[in-house]
């Protein structure tokens, strides 16, 4: 009985955090946009949003330790390095931007106060949920994720039926799968599996008694029910907004910085009425801030191990990232999107090829390997992000050699060749 609660409490926990960093909003508009290559497009998205994050909490069921042990095999410099980039990445970023979905569709519909306001009460309640830490499992497995995932439902079921189930044809610039693949780093979810997934370790370890083996298998099965529920709502939400979005007379309001918030809440307030619309609120803000807290709770959880497991320095850490999550985070939620595309561009490849390099056996991913893999990731995705920030005529001549660098996908191939090749070697070398 106890490890069936437990099972329920950790999956829903898991679900809860990747979910909530504002990604409610992204979906429907990708599906929008899409029309009738949805499918493609959530296939894509799908890999980047769900696939690659499970396997993150899968290689943190093997590690059971911090951030830290994700990236150790590199270099002890490295790891650190790498700790401290995502961390205030996580804070500066995708914890700010909960506030601004909150506000966009919580706040603003309803009441005429300024984001600033909206973000510094949001900021102010993390932080009191992030100093009583130890209660975060408890409080978002048994209470919020039940009652979002049924809203949740019932807004995708609804809107499905309704809808005449026909799609608008569009032509999309970028392929379909790369499309969803690139949007599904917006999610930030990859980023979230080794983030917060460090903070669930914590937590089980605060409140389940256990074994090594116990607990790993505990958030293997956890990892695997948390991504079955993230599949069905992010492909749910995406179908939604293919096929039921073009029945939202809300084309004005499409061209504003509040797009997402406005589609999704036309189709909620069409599905489920203005009764819905209020319900869809409350989910919002609920989702958002569990995932602000895991955010800043993990960020302080680091620091405070790095610096001799002071509370006090997890104390001033939780305030700085809050205070920091107040000013971004008064931001459009848009503006933040536009801003984290060169920093995803160059983090989130170093952060896939680090989950998938610790999920495999440690006698093919040794040292040599995880040095050179991230080493030639590193290299191969500078283009993307230069190309996004500066397009000179150099990058773009460089990315036209790259294969698959037009799609911002430069770095896989040579880090696959990089891993193959090292891999294959040091077993014909032991040989």
């Amino acid at each position: 009985m106890h490890k069936t609660k437990n099972l329920l409490v950790v999956s829903f926990a898991l679900f809860s955090l990747f979910f909530g960093a504002g990604n409610l909003l992204l979906p429907p508009l990708l599906g929008y946009n899409s029309g009738d290559n949805w499918f493609w497009v959530a296939f894509g998205f799908m890999i980047t949003a769900v696939i690659i994050p499970i396997i993150g909490i899968l290689a943190h069921a093997k590690l059971q330790g911090t951030l830290y042990d994700f990236g150790k095999k590199v270099s002890p410099i490295f790891s650190v390095t790498y700790c401290i980039l995502i961390y205030i990445i996580a804070i500066a970023i995708p914890s700010p931007r909960t506030a601004a979905a909150t506000h966009e569709i919580a706040i603003h519909p309803y009441f005429e106060t300024s984001p600033l306001l909206t973000s510094a009460i949001y900021f102010a309640l993390v932080l009191v949920f992030v100093l009583n830490r130890s209660k975060i499992i408890s409080l978002i497995g048994k209470y919020l994720t039940p009652i979002i995932v049924i809203i949740l439902l019932a807004v995708i079921g609804i809107g499905l039926l309704s809808s005449e189930m026909s799609t608008q044809v569009v032509t999309l610039e970028t392929p379909a799968l790369a499309l969803g693949i690139l949007e599904g780093y917006q999610t930030f979810d990859a980023i979230g599996a080794v983030v917060v997934g460090a903070v669930i370790i914590v937590s089980i370890n605060l409140r389940i008694d256990a074994s090594f083996e116990e607990k790993r298998e505990l958030i293997k099965k956890s990892g695997w029910i948390a991504g079955l529920g993230l599949f069905v709502i992010y492909a749910g939400l995406i179908s939604v907004g293919a096929y039921f979005g073009s029945e939202i007379n809300i084309n004005n309001e499409l061209s504003n910085d509040m797009q997402r918030a406005n589609l999704l809440r036309g189709i909620s307030i069409a599905s489920l009425g203005t009764f819905g619309n209020t319900i869809l609120s409350i989910l919002i803000s609920l989702a958002c801030f569990t995932t602000a807290v895991g955010i800043i709770a993990g960020t302080a959880d680091y620091f405070k191990g790095l610096l001799n497991n002071s509370q006090t320095v997890y104390i001033v850490t939780a305030i700085m990232a809050s205070v920091l999550g107040i000013i971004v985070g008064q931001l459009d939620f848009n503006s933040i999107v536009v801003i984290a595309i060169p920093v995803l561009l160059c983090v989130y490849p170093i952060t896939i090829v680090l989950i998938l390099l610790n999920i495999l056996p440690d006698h093919f991913a040794t040292p040599k390997v995880f040095k050179a893999v991230v080493l030639v990731t590193f290299i191969f995705s500078l283009p993307d992000v230069i190309g996004f920030v500066s397009p000179s005529q150099t990058i773009i001549d460089i990315i036209a050699i790259i294969p698959l660098a037009k799609y911002s996908f430069g770095w896989v191939l040579p880090a696959l060749a990089t891993c193959l090749g090292i891999g294959l070697f040091q077993k014909k070398s032991k040989a």
